[in-house]
C-alpha cells in the first residue's frame, strides 16, 4: 500500500545519496588540487636555473638543480681558479677580487700569505704574465658532503723565459645563495689548500 511517506522517504534517499556523492567528489578534488599544488611547487623549488653547455648560467629557465650540480661545480672551479692564478700586471687586482666572492676564508688567507710573501710585488716589478694552460678537476660525494681536487697547468712568461708548472690543489664545496654576477653558482670553496707546485717541462706536458 502507497502512503505519501513512502514518496518522501525516496527522496530523502536521493538527496543523501547526491550530498554524499557531491562530498565525496569534492573530497577527490581537492585532494588531486592540493598535490598538484604541491607538485608543481617542489619542482619549482628544485628547478631554477638552466646550464649551458658551458657551464655558464642562464636565469629564469626551469631545470633541475641537483642533476646538474656536476656540470655547475666543475665550471665553478674552473672559474675561480682562472681568476685567481691567471695574472698579470694589469689584471691581477680585478681577478682576485672575483677569485675572493668564489672562497671562504681559507682563499682570502692565501690571498694575504701570498702577499705577504711578495707574489704580486715581483708580478708587478718583474712585469710577470701567469697564465692557466689548463684546469681538470675531480668532484667526490661522501653523505652530500663535497669535496674537490684540482690539477692546474699555467706557465710564467719571464720576457725570454718560459717556465710551465703543475699546481695541485683541494677543497670542499657548500651552496650558498646565487649573486649575480659575482657568484652566479651558488657555490663557495672552503678549506682551500694549495697541496703541491712543480715545475714541469714540454716533455713531461707530452706524456
Amino acid at each position: 500500500m502507497r502512503t505519501p511517506y513512502s514518496n518522501i522517504y525516496k527522496i530523502l534517499k536521493l538527496n543523501r545519496f547526491i550530498v554524499l556523492a557531491v562530498i565525496v567528489f569534492a573530497f577527490l578534488s581537492s585532494s588531486f588540487s592540493i598535490w598538484m599544488a604541491f607538485n608543481t611547487n617542489q619542482r619549482a623549488l628544485n628547478s631554477a636555473f638552466a646550464i649551458n653547455t658551458d657551464g655558464s648560467i642562464i636565469p629564469l629557465k626551469l631545470v633541475t638543480q641537483k642533476e646538474n650540480f656536476k656540470v655547475e661545480a666543475l665550471a665553478h672551479l674552473d672559474l675561480f681558479h682562472r681568476y685567481f692564478y691567471n695574472t698579470d700586471a694589469s689584471n691581477y687586482e680585478s681577478n682576485l677580487k672575483k677569485a675572493l666572492w668564489l672562497g671562504n676564508s681559507s682563499v682570502d688567507n692565501l690571498y694575504r700569505q701570498k702577499k705577504a710573501d711578495g707574489v704580486y710585488n715581483r708580478l708587478l716589478q718583474y712585469s710577470l704574465v701567469q697564465k692557466v694552460l689548463s684546469i681538470d678537476s675531480e668532484i667526490n660525494e661522501n653523505d652530500g658532503k663535497y669535496s674537490f681536487i684540482t690539477t692546474s697547468i699555467f706557465e710564467i712568461n719571464r720576457g725570454s723565459i718560459t717556465d710551465t708548472y703543475e699546481l695541485v690543489s683541494s677543497g670542499k664545496l657548500i651552496h650558498v645563495d646565487r649573486n649575480f654576477p659575482n657568484n652566479p653558482h651558488g657555490l663557495l670553496i672552503t678549506e682551500y689548500f694549495e697541496n703541491t707546485l712543480k715545475k714541469i717541462n714540454d716533455e713531461n706536458r707530452k706524456k
